[in-house]
């Protein structure tokens, strides 16, 4: 199947050709220019699957970041090793794109601390390097899977997406933190013997802290994966800080452990012990 100049990478370093992405009338909604490249908006991109990506050479970093933001994906760049760690610590993502040769830390480097800490996150590499023994070594070290420059964007996405769907296929069913179990399938929630009776939005708000335990977490990110709102207001920020107590009411008020904390000047973080 042919590619459009705007699917493709020609070889590592050179300009990505410039193209128009374009989805059905009916779903615009509007539109913005990335140097040069016309992306279309739809409603369906208001929330969109979080991918960092590690990756030193600028032009290569715009290519992946036009073109899978062109299939409905939220890119976001980091030029090292290091500065990687820091968004990964800070912001939530559902995959990481990661180069192998990067300025001080490199990406096997990364790879191996990740893993060693016990994160599963999806991890691709994406590098230059085409040898045999550098493929084991990436994979040996931890990454899920490994493409080698140069590549084509839709290969990319395939990957992306198959990746995204293990993941989601592995994500656990059964939550838990000290006392609190939550059974996401049935929509269940309990302390010790305890059940919870949780609105639709109380239960979200809770596995979301879950999946999140030991983290803090922003309003930024409550509203943006919780709420699916992409612009926040002071309103929103009140109607989430409403819900956050009326969940501790009901999660930590009755009972001797607290599990929902207030980080002062942050967010929130849900673990046992002091935040």
């Amino acid at each position: 199947m042919a590619l459009t100049a705007a699917e493709r990478i020609i070889m590592v370093g050179k300009p990505l050709a410039c193209g128009v992405f374009q989805m059905s009338e009916s779903c615009q909604i509007g539109a913005m220019d990335i140097r040069g490249v016309r992306v279309i908006l739809s409603p369906c991109m208001e929330r969109r699957t979080r991918i960092l990506l590690i990756e030193d050479e600028p032009k290569v970093a715009e290519a992946v970041r036009t073109g899978l933001g062109a299939q409905d994906f939220d890119v976001t760049t980091a030029v090292t090793g290091e500065e990687g760690l820091v968004r990964l610590t800070a912001e939530p993502f559902e995959l990481l794109v990661l180069d192998v040769m990067l300025p001080g830390q490199d990406g096997i480097e990364v790879l191996r601390g990740l893993r060693q800490k016990g994160d599963k996150l999806p991890v691709l590499i994406l590098t230059a390097r085409d040898a045999l023994e550098d493929r084991v070594l990436g994979l040996d070290s931890g990454a899920d899977d490994y493409l080698v420059k140069p590549f084509a964007i839709p290969e990319l996405a395939a990957r992306v997406r198959a990746l995204l769907r293990r993941g989601s296929m592995e994500s656990p069913p059964h939550l838990a933190c000290g006392d609190l179990h939550v059974d996401v399938p049935a929509r269940r929630a309990r302390r010790g013997d305890c059940e919870l009776s949780l609105t639709v939005r109380e239960f979200e708000l809770l596995v979301y802290l879950l999946r999140h335990q030991g983290t803090v977490v922003t309003r930024g990110m409550l509203a943006r994966d919780v709420w699916q709102q992409t612009r926040r207001a002071t309103p929103l920020d009140n109607v989430i800080d409403v819900q956050v107590a009326r969940l501790r009411r009901k999660v930590d008020d009755p009972f001797a452990t607290q599990l929902i904390h207030t980080v002062r000047g942050m967010g929130f973080v849900l673990r046992e012990g002091e935040a």
